[in-house]
């Protein structure tokens, strides 16, 4: 499931959306200001951050900006706001969608799953081929018997291409999916992680992936 980042310095706001983003089946991190925001931040895999404007310490503008610079994760600003000159600062300050108290939780609940579906985050974090797990929360591959640690990139591109086996991403997909839309590096980065990947999957043969010259990569479908 994706975990949410939920900034709000009012308990009873902040709950009710974690409430239902629970029932929704999504995994919830609170926090009650910008500082423990970024503690979370750090501490968590955090996939979109749910952002309150008014806020004692740091404002939501100013979290906004601080996330921008070290996160790629989706952004939605929520406020008591409705001027247009408070939308005009959360969008500058890079936020990805805006949402005005006192708002609908379903349609909370609608915009923060749109965000995930924009970035291409799956909601799953881990999937199982056969007998082999991917754990993206505990960052292994393992068949019960051996287990192996990988990097959380190297995780994250070997579970995407597990949920369509014998589908051929092409590098600029992959990139877009484990990297964000808005990466500026390299698409040879996949190359390299593709690399790593394969001389830590040796010990599981059934984890093959294998490269369609001039296409991209494709994880072999043994079933």
């Amino acid at each position: 499931m994706a975990v949410i980042l939920v900034v709000d310095d009012d308990d009873h706001i902040r709950q009710l959306i974690a409430l239902y983003l629970k029932n929704h089946h999504f995994e919830v991190v609170e926090a009650r200001n910008g500082y423990e925001a970024i503690e979370k931040l750090e501490q968590n895999p955090i996939d979109l951050a749910i952002v309150d404007i008014m806020m004692p310490k740091m404002d939501g503008i100013e979290l906004t900006k601080e996330i921008r610079q070290y996160y790629s994760i989706p952004i939605l600003m929520v406020t008591a706001k409705g001027a247009s000159e408070d939308k005009v600062s959360g969008f500058e300050a890079g936020t990805d969608d805006y949402l005005v108290k006192p708002f609908d939780p379903i349609e909370l609940v609608l915009r923060v799953k749109a965000l995930l579906k924009r970035y291409n985050i799956n909601v799953e974090r881990n999937n199982r081929i056969g007998t082999i797990e991917i754990d993206l929360d505990r960052l292994i591959v393992s068949d019960g018997e051996t287990t192996v640690e990988l990097k959380r990139k190297e995780c994250e591109l070997l579970l995407e291409l597990s949920f369509e086996p014998g589908r051929i991403f092409t590098r600029a997909q992959l990139v877009e999916k484990i990297w964000g839309f808005d990466y500026e590096g390299d698409e040879r980065t996949v190359d390299v992680h593709i690399k790593r990947l394969r001389e830590k999957l040796a010990p599981f043969k059934e984890l093959k992936i294998t490269t369609v010259r001039g296409l991209g990569y494709r994880l072999e479908d043994v079933t």
